[in-house]
């Protein structure tokens, strides 16, 4: 009895020892990818520099600046410009797919060009790997001369996400050498309540984020899964400016491409129908996103 529990505790000890070995080597991996995701992200960021060169061109324009490229997430990027400018969607269209051509890793990316002053979309496109799943509008329409800010955002790629992807896929690993040794017969608690089934007040209102629902005075308002989770970012963190990279990021990333103006057809929505509290409101932040304002 007793040998065979010494064989049984030596190949635990084996199997632990194998599997951290085979996780640090999978990190090993992952950070020698770094250097490749620099010299790939700056020759991009050049792509992206001779985008806004030739539409200023094409503008008319060949003195004033493009200036220096916004990274403003993981994998968005902003064009800005010194001067205004107008453009024609095919121009701009074909532009940026024959430039980006040259960047393997842009398969698949969303172009919005958005206003400087409120950061509405002006136009915007879907370019997909697959020609057939592209999504372009309103080629024809040429643009009228304005301040405009370009913002391309990439599907992330799977060099470029190699190093997460590695270090996610090493967490069942570390999950179960973690079992070995603590050899606990104890279920998990369960975790604590992150608010998700709660209920908030906003103002008169009260925002029931489970059942999706605003109510006033016994008046409920139904709200879409989006609307919801919109609304609750800003619950979270009222009177305080969100970035429109972040609202964009926490409740669209997992789900594919942004198209044109979802964010804001779904504000203009929630503005609507918090409209019953006339001290409740979602203004524009220029150049920044959005706030919600609670006026005691």
């Amino acid at each position: 009895m007793l040998v065979s529990r010494n064989l049984l505790s030596g190949k635990r000890k084996y199997l632990c020892g194998l599997l951290l070995l085979l996780f640090g080597s999978m990190i090993c991996v992952a950070f020698s990818m770094e250097d490749n995701n620099d010299f790939d992200a700056a020759k991009r960021e050049v792509l992206l520099r001779r985008i806004g060169d030739e539409l200023l061109t094409q503008s008319g324009d060949s003195k004033s600046r493009v200036l220096p490229v916004k990274k403003i997430s993981e994998n968005e990027y902003q064009i800005t410009f010194e001067n205004e400018l107008t453009f024609q969607p095919d121009s701009l269209v074909n532009t940026t797919r024959r430039l980006l051509a040259k960047d393997p890793l842009a398969r698949d990316y969303v172009v919005n060009v958005l206003n400087c002053g409120n950061s509405s979309v002006a136009y915007g496109y879907a370019i997909s790997n697959n020609k057939k799943d592209d999504i372009v509008a309103c080629r024809g329409r040429v643009q009228p001369k304005a301040c405009y800010m370009i913002n391309i955002k990439f599907k992330p790629s799977g060099v470029i996400t190699a190093k997460t992807g590695y270090l996610l896929g090493s967490l069942p690993f570390l999950a179960f050498v973690g079992f070995l040794f603590l050899r606990s017969g104890k279920s998990p608690n369960n975790l604590p309540d992150d608010g998700n089934s709660g209920t908030v007040t906003l103002g008169s209102l009260l925002f029931d984020v489970k059942n999706r629902k605003l109510i006033l005075n016994g008046k409920t308002i139904d709200l879409t899964g989006t609307e919801t989770r919109v609304l609750r970012i800003f619950a979270l963190s009222p009177n305080e400016t969100i970035e429109r990279s972040r609202l964009q990021k926490e409740i669209w990333e997992d789900e594919g491409v942004i198209v044109g103006r979802s964010l804001d057809m779904f504000i203009s929505k929630l503005r609507k129908k918090l409209e019953f509290d006339s001290n409740i409101n979602i203004v524009v932040i220029r150049r920044k996103g959005y706030k919600l304002e609670i006026r005691s």
